[in-house]
């Protein structure tokens, strides 16, 4: 199983990035994913999640109405859209498979003036 996350970077407050996550390994389709966050000094906490066909979604609530997580089960692709990003979400993000305990190794979001 392979995890490979993409997309981080250093972006302003109130800037967007579009975090990707390209699976291999397994059959995508079937499994819900997740978006996770470690901030600075801080245990790694959910940001969201998709069911496996990608009809439900739910988030953490500081980040409701400026994240949007998706997928591409053509693709084995999970993606994680910020918008209006905040100080308070820079941290390495994950994406993961939690019941199999799959993990990528994380991107790193910077927000800062």
């Amino acid at each position: 199983v392979h995890l490979v996350e993409s997309g981080g970077g250093l972006v302003q407050p109130g800037g967007s990035l579009r975090l990707s996550c390209a699976a291999s390994g397994f059959t995508f389709s079937l499994y819900e994913m997740s978006w996770h966050r470690q901030a600075p000094g801080k245990e790694r906490g959910l940001v969201a999640a998709i069911s496996s066909l990608g009809t439900a979604t739910n988030y953490v609530d500081s980040v409701k109405g400026r994240f949007t997580i998706s997928r591409d089960n053509g693709e084995n692709t999970l993606t994680l859209q910020m918008n209006n990003l905040k100080p308070e979400d820079t941290g390495v993000y994950y994406c993961a498979q939690r019941g199999r305990n799959w993990w990528g190794q994380g991107t790193q979001v910077t927000v800062s003036s």
